[in-house]
């Protein structure tokens, strides 16, 4: 039975945002390569463009993790909602600085070409990973267009990644757009990944592959119209559902239950995260039902 299992393996659906939970579908692998050919080229710049809950965040976690052992200095900072000014000391949060450069009595502008100098001395790429460009501050915006439109040698081996909506487009700089040597759109999935992304979830927590039927499956990407968070979402709480109720398997009458006891006005925005729902300008809902299911 499904609720027959050990309560200490973990959620095979964990909404958080960690490489060990990531899924490449087949545009995330293409994603992931066309970044590590960007480093590898010494590209300046590339974009990926992505609606809210299409993984975009997830993809520049696990994009740095993999440049990262390609030996590239990889710093991911998150722009949404950072007010004017703060932009610049938070990516400087994220770098590797010795305590001596760390408070050294210099502006940030000057740390951050201390260090992008030290890494083009060394041969080694210096990863800039921007995630929602076209929702940070207007100094964020401009400082990352002066790093990729700079010809001095100091920057040669700086990569700049910004992540943006296809909505949100006209507020990224047009240094940033015209300087993009790849530019990546991330497409909802389809019915076969969605039953991978299934099967692979329950195999990581050590559970039967089954639980899903081919019908659930389908069934959640219908519902979910082949966002990942929503399919996240809804296939964790279905799970849990199936849990409660010691089902030996996970139904397309499980899946549509949960559906209708959420009610979502609009299926995508309903069951996003938090701050996917605020990028999209949502109002989370059904809170309640949230603390219920975990």
């Amino acid at each position: 039975m499904v609720r027959d299992r050990d309560a200490s393996a973990p959620a095979p659906f964990s909404g958080a945002i960690h490489p060990a939970t990531f899924y490449a579908a087949a545009a995330h692998d293409e994603a992931l390569a066309r970044l590590e050919w960007l480093v590898g080229q010494r590209q300046r710049c590339g974009l990926v463009l992505a609606e809210a809950g299409l993984g975009k965040s997830h993809l520049a976690v696990t994009a740095a993790r993999r440049l990262g052992g390609l030996g590239a200095e990889v710093a991911v900072i998150s722009l949404a909602g950072l007010p004017d000014g703060e932009w610049l000391d938070l990516l400087l949060d994220r770098l590797p600085l010795d305590p001596a450069s760390r408070a050294e009595p210099v502006r940030p502008w000057l740390k951050l070409e201390n260090r992008l100098r030290e890494n083009t001395l060394l041969g080694r790429a210096t990863v800039l990973i921007c995630d929602d460009i076209d929702r940070g501050p207007a100094d964020a915006r401009e400082g990352l267009a002066r790093l990729v439109a700079a010809a001095e040698p100091r920057f040669g081996t700086t990569v700049v990644v910004a992540t943006a909506t296809a909505a949100g487009m006209a507020r990224v700089p047009d240094a940033i757009r015209q300087r993009a040597a790849v530019r990546i759109e991330l497409p909802p999935w389809s019915d076969a990944e969605v039953a991978d992304y299934l099967a692979a979830g329950l195999a990581r927590a050590g559970r039967p592959v089954e639980l899903f039927s081919p019908a659930a499956a389908a069934t959640i990407r219908r519902f979910a119209a082949g966002v990942p968070g929503v399919i996240r979402r809804l296939t964790h709480l279905s799970l849990a559902a199936a849990d409660a109720e010691g089902l030996a398997a996970v139904e397309a009458a499980t899946i549509e239950a949960v559906w209708r006891e959420l009610s979502p006005p609009e299926p995508q925005a309903a069951l996003l995260r938090d701050d996917d729902a605020e990028a999209a300008n949502i109002e989370p809902r059904f809170k309640a039902v949230r603390r219920l299911w975990g």
